[in-house]
């Protein structure tokens, strides 16, 4: 009975010495503790990405037909790409190849010229958009005594569009522009009206 009754009291007393050991967390540590995640950072978050998808998206295609008929006849193609740094604001660029039959003169000219532009289109409605270009046209030259020259020939071209979906990403566009720098060379008079029909992918 002696040996069971001082095994337990010598259980008992390693029990409570084990447990003695123990640092013990005062209230002054919980303090710190909130205090330190309070003062810490969250993670940075990252930005996403922009997946590639998303930068084709800014990318459009197409090509205007552009003409004018009269005593200066004009039929043009010129293949186009932009691209969108605002959903509202683009910047692109064309290169061109012109088809002229110029009829003010005693005997009728016929030429090609070739050239190209850049330009900026704001789209101010849904289907309406206002464009500026500058363009440089080589053009076959003639003079009185039926002479030809190349020459280039710069504008300054301001005016606006209608665009009109078709369907998908396809639009119909049909711009009306007016040539303000009215160069030495420029076939246009003042506030002669170029107009030109095309189609777009994505604009």
């Amino acid at each position: 009975m002696k040996k069971i009754l001082f095994s337990g009291f010598l259980l008992i007393f390693i029990s409570y010495s084990t447990f003695s050991q123990e640092p013990a967390i005062t209230t002054q540590d919980t303090v710190q503790v909130e205090q330190q995640a309070e003062t810490t950072p969250p993670p940075a978050q990252k930005k996403p990405k922009k997946t590639a998808s998303q930068k084709k998206n800014k990318f459009y295609f197409g090509g205007d037909f552009g003409f004018s008929f009269g005593s200066y006849m004009r039929i043009g193609v010129y293949p186009l790409v932009g691209y969108k740094i605002l959903p509202k604001l683009s910047v692109g660029a064309k290169i061109g190849y012109e088809y002229i039959k110029d009829s003010r003169y005693a005997t009728d000219y016929e030429t090609s010229n070739y050239g190209w532009s850049v330009f900026s289109r704001l789209r101010i409605f849904r289907n309406l958009y206002v464009h500026a270009e500058y363009q440089s046209i080589n053009y076959d030259l003639y003079n009185s005594a039926g002479d030809s020259d190349r020459e280039w020939v710069n504008f300054l071209l301001l005016g606006g569009g209608y665009s009109q979906p078709l369907g998908g990403n396809v639009r119909l566009n049909a711009q009306v522009l007016f040539d303000v720098l009215q160069a030495d060379n420029s076939p246009y008079r003042a506030w002669e009206p170029i107009m030109s029909v095309g189609i777009s992918v994505g604009f």
